[in-house]
Order: structure tokens, then sequence, then C-alpha cells
């Protein structure tokens, strides 16, 4: 098949050609391989079986008011006929109904108008019938067009045996290649038009898949960003205040912040870089420690219970981002002075649950998806998996406290992917 940038060798002419030919379409004609040029060319090739009534009307003169009507009709039949394929294939299904029933009327009437001709002047004018089988092929539905094309091949038959005046007097070298035009163009152009019918769709569902494919990964990107710079900037603010309190008493130590937060402002954009290239996935481990460095910053108690042990790399990547999510929120929207994070793995099911002594009113705005985007990612994610997840307040030894918990169901990465393929 001929690809696009194969259509564009032809030249500025035929790509003009395919664009204001058949509007909002050239993609799908290009891929086609059949341009509009060389369709109409095709189908305007067929109109050599009018050669066989004109030779007819040469050799034996009718009357002027006969040869009048025979000419009027051949200059008719021109018309219909180009009328049904001028159009490409790829665009004979977007008439509307109304053109259908247009279509029909005309298929009709030209049907009709080749059997008057044929009755009025002889076998000669049956080989119009190779044109009204091909706009019947192009203009009606693929079931339709098969019965009506057998119809014609018919008819065709019978009015060749009928108007010759039996089958003794029959010239089957001129009536048998006829028939067997007639039913091989039509059936060809029903063919050729599912095949276009095919080609539409194929393109409409890949340009849909192609939108998915972007908007997913924007929303990955947009979700990886946040959760990124939402933690690392969060750290980077924590140590820079905090080297600013210590400049003036203790400037050794608020240099060691400050290189602190050069290191993670480094750290940050790679990871940003990683996250656009779409392979960043953080480690539990890692964000426990930096979770308890990042509260202790921020002059809070910070208390870990891990208990789970080796976890899948999808699982655990997943409860990193709740850890990293959950310790976020803690330090930007609340007031908390012990903060406790407790990672299981128990009964084939791994969770991670992160629980502040902080909770204000406010905070309750974190169960919102529309104000939370940190939030919507990681359900994203889990939801990606299987899991479940909780954010709201938490009464604590009767204390008010707020609750981010993430459960996962413990599988292996083959078993994932093939579940976030369904």
């Amino acid at each position: 098949m001929v690809t696009g940038p194969a259509q564009r060798k032809r030249g500025p002419d035929w790509a003009t050609e395919d664009e204001t030919g058949i509007s909002g379409q050239p993609e799908i004609v290009a891929f086609s391989g059949i341009s509009v040029r060389l369709w109409r060319l095709y189908a305007q090739a067929w109109l050599v079986c009018l050669l066989f009534p004109i030779i007819f009307l040469a050799q034996t003169p009718p009357s002027p008011a006969r040869l009048l009507i025979a000419l009027s009709g051949l200059v008719i039949f021109v018309v219909t006929y180009t009328w049904f394929m001028w159009p490409h294939p790829v665009s004979s299904g977007t008439r509307g109904q109304s053109g259908f029933r247009t279509s029909l009327i005309l298929l009709a009437s030209l049907t009709a108008l080749v059997l008057f001709l044929s009755l009025e002047y002889g076998n000669a004018f049956l080989w119009l019938f190779v044109g009204v089988s091909a706009a019947v092929g192009v203009a009606l539905p693929a079931r339709s067009a098969f019965i009506v094309v057998m119809a014609l091949t018919l008819l065709t038959l019978g009015m060749g045996v009928g108007i010759s005046g039996g089958t003794a007097r029959t010239d089957w070298f001129q009536i048998i290649p006829l028939v067997l035009l007639v039913r091989g163009l039509g059936l060809d152009m029903v063919g050729m038009v599912r095949l276009s019918d095919a080609l539409r769709e194929l393109h409409t569902t890949r340009g849909e898949l192609a939108h998915r494919a972007v908007m997913e990964e924007r929303l990955r990107l947009a979700r990886d960003i946040h959760d990124l710079l939402g933690h690392t900037l969060s750290l980077i603010t924590l140590k820079s205040e905090l080297a600013g309190r210590l400049i003036e008493r203790q400037p050794v130590q608020a240099a060691q912040e400050i290189h602190a937060v050069e290191h993670m402002a480094r750290q940050g954009l790679r990871e940003v870089r990683e996250a656009i290239a779409g392979y960043r996935q953080p480690v539990l481990r890692s964000e426990l420690d930096g979770a308890r460095q990042m509260l202790e910053a921020a002059g809070m108690t910070c208390t870990v219970e891990d208990t789970a042990k080796t976890l899948p790399p999808a699982t655990d990547a997943v409860l990193a981002w709740a850890v990293r999510e959950g310790v976020t929120n803690v330090i930007r929207h609340s007031r908390a002075r012990l903060c406790t994070i407790r990672v299981k793995n128990e009964n084939g099911k791994a969770s991670a649950e992160v629980i502040n002594d902080g909770y204000r009113e406010p905070e309750r705005d974190l169960t919102r998806k529309h104000t939370s985007s940190g939030l919507a990612g990681l359900t994203e994610r889990v939801t990606a998996q299987r899991g479940q997840i909780e954010a709201g307040p938490l009464l604590s030894e009767g204390h008010p406290s707020f609750r981010l918990w993430v459960e996962l169901p413990i599988q292996n990465d083959l078993v994932v992917e093939r579940k976030s393929l369904e």
C-alpha cells in the first residue's frame, strides 16, 4: 500500500487533487493507495461501453428523431453514471439518508433508461448495463449491492436472449462476455467500497488511539511532575527556612543545610527529567528514609513501622508514591507534631498508612479530587493495580487525626501489566 510519504512523492498536483477532491479525508485516500485522480480515471474508463451503441448508430443510422432520442439517452446515462462514480469510494458513505434515497431513484431510472434503449434499438445498448452495475456496487450497501448486481446479470442475459429472438439466434460470443463483465465489475466495486469502509474505520480508530495515548501521556507526566516537584520543593523550602534560622547562630550547620538544598535541587531536576522520559519509579525504602528526614526537618516526630518484606517493583513503587504524597500533604496542610508511617505485608496484601495528629478543618479538601491533584494521581496508580485508597479524618487515641491509607494486592509485574491492558 502507498503511505503518506509515498503519496507526496507524486508532486503538488496529486496532493492538491487529493485534498480538494475529497474534503477532510486526504490521509485515508493516500493510505488506500488510490488517489482521487487515479480513481476517476479508472471509473470513467468504463464508459468504453458507449462504443457499442455508438458504433451501432453509426452503422445503421435511424431517423433523426430516433437518433436524437438515442443520443439524449446516452447523454443522460453519462451524466448519471458520472454522478455516481465521481466521488472517491472512501467518501461513498458520506451522502447521508437523503443521498441514499436519491441514489435508489437514480439507479432505478438508469436501469429503466437502459431497458428502454435496448428494447428500442437492440442488443448493442445492453452494454450500458456494465455502467449500471458499477454504479450499483458503489452506491448501495454490500448485501443489497450483491443482490442487485446478480439481478442485473440475469436481466442482461434474459434481455439479450429475448431481443435476439431466442437461444438459437443469440450471439453468445457477445452475450457471455457482457454478462460476465456486468457481474464482475459490479462485485469489484462492492469489494472496493468495503475496502474503503475498512480503511475509514481503521483511520478513525488510529486517530482515537493516538488521541488516547497523548492524553494518557499528558496525565502521566502531569501526575509525575506534581508528585516529584511537590515533594522536592517542600523539602527545599523547609531546608531553606532552617538554614535561614541557623545562619547567624550556627553558620557551619547552616552551610550544610544550604549544600543539602543544592543537592535536593539537582536531584529534583534529575527526577523531573527521568519522569519526562518515563523511567522514574520511586523506591519504598528510600521514600521512608526521606520521609523521616523531611518530617524531622519540619520539627515533627516521625515514627516508621515497616514490617513489609521485599515487594514486587510495581507494588513497591505505588506504596512509595503513597508515602511521598502523604508526607508532602502533612507538611503542606497540617500543623502536626506527630506523624506515624506504617507499611505492612499481610495475607497477600501490602499496605501503607500515613497518620498525623495535625488535622484541621481545611484538610477535608484533601478528599476532593478537584483540590488535590496529588491524591487524584495516586488514586489512578492504586486503581490501576486493583487496590484501595482512603483519605480522611480519623480519631486516634481520642485525638482528631488525618489518615491516608493505601492497600494493594501483591502480584508479580507480569500480572499487573496484563490487567492494566484489559
